[in-house]
């Protein structure tokens, strides 16, 4: 039922600690989203489920090996893709599929086969000669997921691979990650898109090294998010946000672009005290709407309250 069974795994580095004693489980074939901010052990952690760096305690299962005992193992049941995307720019298409084929044990019949296979998926059909460095952005992604899975793993792990990608180009690659995961096949992504998490089935979020919530996108909205949130639009958006940071009938703010979102105990009340609030500052307000929570809003509310809490 489990792809990867994670337990109490811990990793320190001298004095400090950069997970510590996190679990938790992926079911076969889900896309499941690890997010956390720069600095929160999401790039140990997927280290450690590689098998590329050892536990200092705890352990887990990838692929059903373990990553203390058999990391050889693990990372020969794996595909893996950095936000740098984990191709050679100096070789050709075909030079860099011939030689992670060849990396994942891929040789004569067999590695044509699925050379067909990437050169269709990531849309190169005819251009393997080409130079990759010489790749628009979005392709070259597309071909380093499908070299990644190119000796057919049920496991793949993506780190932030939409880093610096253009939107449509990352929803092409979405499409991509979907099928996969239609396929079986169980993807495990890290990324700074919050957008990009509600294409997650599962999300976990990690800060300062621990697990802070775990859930699907509605899940974590309607479970740590019960008040209303509005959107404010008005002038001196830097001016306001520090006058409703200081009104205690506000929970929680965030700024927004240009908007600010407030959470609130009442829609209407919230919304006379907005704008009274603005007026005795001389703040204008254009519009105040009630809306859903985004996972945003989620992700702020929950760090701040583990910041406050590590805090005490």
């Amino acid at each position: 039922m489990y792809s990867i069974e994670v337990n109490n795994l811990v990793k320190k580095f001298g004095s400090f600690t950069a997970v510590n004693g996190i679990s938790f489980n992926v079911k076969e074939g889900e896309i499941f989203g690890f997010l956390g901010a720069n600095g929160a052990g999401k790039s140990t952690a997927i280290r450690m489920l590689c098998g590329i760096i050892e536990p200092t305690s705890g352990d887990a299962k990838v692929a059903g090996f373990s990553v203390m005992n058999e990391p050889e193992k693990v990372k020969k049941n794996i595909g893996y893709m950095s936000q740098k995307f984990s191709l050679y720019n100096d070789l050709t298409v075909e030079e860099n599929i011939n030689f992670f084929g060849g990396v994942y044990g891929l040789y004569n019949e067999k590695l044509a086969e699925r050379k067909k296979w990437v050169l269709k998926v990531a849309f190169l059909d005819g251009k393997e000669k080409l130079l990759t460095g010489s790749l628009p952005g979005g392709i070259k992604q597309r071909l380093a997921l499908a070299i990644a899975v190119i000796h057919e793993p049920k496991i793949v792990f993506l780190d932030e691979p939409t880093g610096g990608v253009d939107p449509i180009s990352r929803r092409n690659f979405w499409e991509l990650i979907n099928d996969l995961s239609h396929e079986g096949v169980t993807v495990f992504v890290t990324t700074h898109y919050l957008d990009e998490a509600e294409f997650c089935n599962t999300i976990t979020l990690i800060n300062a090294g621990n697990i802070i919530a775990s859930g699907s996108s509605k899940e974590l909205k309607t479970k740590y998010l019960t008040n209303t949130i509005l959107e404010v639009e008005c002038d001196r958006v830097v001016d306001a946000l520090e006058v409703f940071s200081g009104e205690s009938w506000v929970e929680e703010t965030s700024i927004f672009g240009n908007y600010i979102h407030l959470s609130v105990h009442d829609e209407i009340s919230g919304k006379e005290l907005i704008m009274k609030s603005a007026a005795e500052s001389q703040i204008n307000i254009i519009r105040i709407d009630k809306i859903v929570p985004t996972l945003e809003d989620v992700f702020i509310y929950l760090l701040e309250k583990d910041t406050n809490k590590n805090a005490e």
